[in-house]
């Protein structure tokens, strides 16, 4: 059902994947666009135990898609950067991980929190008074965000090094 990677010299193992999972900033969710085009819309994100959280506003297009259809797609990229080892040489390097899988709207109030909270953490952790702070917004937001969580089925990294490197 998944097709290989045409270059497995770049491939890399689940833990590495998973990592640019863990440490990424934002990744791109694509969907079924339902009018004969993908539709891709940028996230913050949180990865945890093979499962992603997202959230979004109680109305909007990526809802409508979501709902008639949940296959979807989530990329990552980290370190994207042009290298020229040679005056000819046109390149990127860069470490990407991409998800397939399912995505649901989060129903139990308890795994909203949860994932609302672990957004909270992933990007505030450094920052222990708005971490609290944010907290307390995730508990009092339960009925005004909807949160979203991709069961992943297939999971595949990549990276791209500079040679020498």
């Amino acid at each position: 059902m998944f097709q290989e990677l045409r270059r497995q010299d770049r491939g890399l193992k689940r833990p590495e994947t998973e990592e640019i999972l863990a440490n990424g900033l934002f990744g791109v969710l694509s969907m079924n666009g339902g009018d004969d085009y993908a539709y891709g819309v940028p996230f913050s994100y949180v990865y945890r135990q093979n499962r992603i959280y997202l959230h979004c506003a109680l109305q909007g297009k990526k809802l409508g898609h979501i709902r008639r259809d949940n296959r979807i797609s989530f990329c990552v990229v980290q370190g994207a950067e042009p290298f020229f080892k040679l005056p000819d040489t046109f390149s990127m390097k860069y470490k990407s991980a991409m998800v397939f899988g399912k995505i649901y709207e989060v129903e139990n109030d308890q795994e909203k929190l949860q994932g609302l909270i672990a957004l909270v953490e992933k990007y505030y952790r450094d920052d222990p008074e708005h971490l609290e702070r944010g907290k307390v917004k995730a508990a009092n937001s339960l009925d005004k965000t909807v949160v979203l969580r991709i069961d992943i089925d297939h999971l595949t990294g990549k990276v791209r090094r500079e040679k020498g490197k």
